[in-house]
């Protein structure tokens, strides 16, 4: 009875709950202030970009002749073509090597593979530029060659030349790259379904493959999205492989295996900053702040869609 009064008395020591709500605060201000303090600065050093009349921007050689708009249009279309090819590579095969770590592998096959798959993440893109330009090049040539002389009909594989420094070379490569994050966020995902649905779809009589496709899939629905818009990210942002893969252009088509066709703002910022100066590192940055806005665009849309999906996902 005395241990019992003396616990009620006792003073309650607060102080580590305090610290830890603190440091946690400060961790998410501090996300919120280095985003906006990247946004002022885009925003800051790309306005000279904006306001500049026609004849400063006409004194640019970096534009080549073209407007401000006229430049960034191709860079931003380039940009968008290589992501998106590379998510339709990526994410299909990130959903499958997800279901067989979670689903299909033993487990001690499982680990492996998933510690493979963490492990390609550490690979610096460097690394996977060297290897698209000194390995991957030379063997998809045989392919693009084979479907420029049999498709090319259809403007995607119209005038294929060898060696292969094309949009569709580069977007492999970012699918390599963007593989190990989309597989890892979907596996993780995978992993939480309820383990009662799965059984319950077993017990109705369902396959495994019923089973993935009436409980587990519905249920990662909004994680499989989260995952592609989180490689989307890093694609849109890549540049040392894209810069030394692909032969560089500034047109707006669709010639997927032409080189010299297309080009995207990451790559073009590091290829022509060294040698800019004055307006021209402007016009660069603010090519730089287009890329940030997209992005934030493309991520506040991932999250609205996520949202929308909740409501109707196994999650709930």
């Amino acid at each position: 009875m005395t241990t019992a009064t003396n616990m009620r008395n006792k003073k309650v020591n607060n102080t580590g709950n305090k610290v830890f709500a603190g440091l946690s605060s400060g961790a998410g201000w501090f996300i919120l202030v280095t985003l906006a303090a990247v946004a002022a600065f885009l925003i800051v050093r790309a306005y000279p970009a904006f306001t500049a009349s026609a004849e400063e921007m006409a004194g640019q050689s970096i534009l080549q002749g073209r407007s401000f708009w006229g430049y960034v249009g191709p860079l931003l279309f380039g940009t968008v073509i290589s992501s998106a090819i590379a998510l339709l590579v990526a994410v299909p095969l990130s959903i499958g090597i997800a279901l067989f770590i979670s689903h299909y592998a033993p487990r001690r096959l499982a680990q492996t593979l998933g510690y493979l798959v963490d492990l390609l993440a550490a690979i610096p893109s460097v690394i996977y530029g060297l290897w698209g330009a000194r390995w991957l090049m030379g063997n998809v040539d045989p392919v693009f060659t084979w479907l420029s002389n049999n498709l090319g009909f259809i403007p995607f594989f119209q005038d294929y030349m060898p060696p292969a420094r094309n949009i569709t070379t580069a977007s492999l490569v970012l699918a390599v790259m963007i593989l190990p994050i989309v597989t890892a966020t979907i596996r993780e995902v995978f992993l939480q379904t309820p383990r009662l649905h799965e059984e319950a779809s077993l017990a109705l009589g369902a396959t495994r493959w019923e089973m993935i496709r009436q409980a587990v899939l519905p249920f990662g629905r909004s994680g499989i999205i989260s995952a592609a818009m989180l490689g989307l990210g890093r694609a849109l942002g890549e540049t040392m492989a894209v810069l030394m893969i692909l032969s560089p252009g500034f047109f707006v088509n669709f010639f997927l295996l032409k080189p010299g066709q297309h080009q995207s703002i990451a790559a073009n910022i590091a290829a022509q900053f060294p040698e800019a100066s004055g307006l021209g590192v402007n016009i660069l940055i603010a090519t730089g702040l287009v890329l940030f806005v997209i992005t934030f665009l493309v991520n506040m849309a991932a999250r609205a869609i996520i949202a929308r999906r909740a409501e109707f996902s196994g999650a709930n």
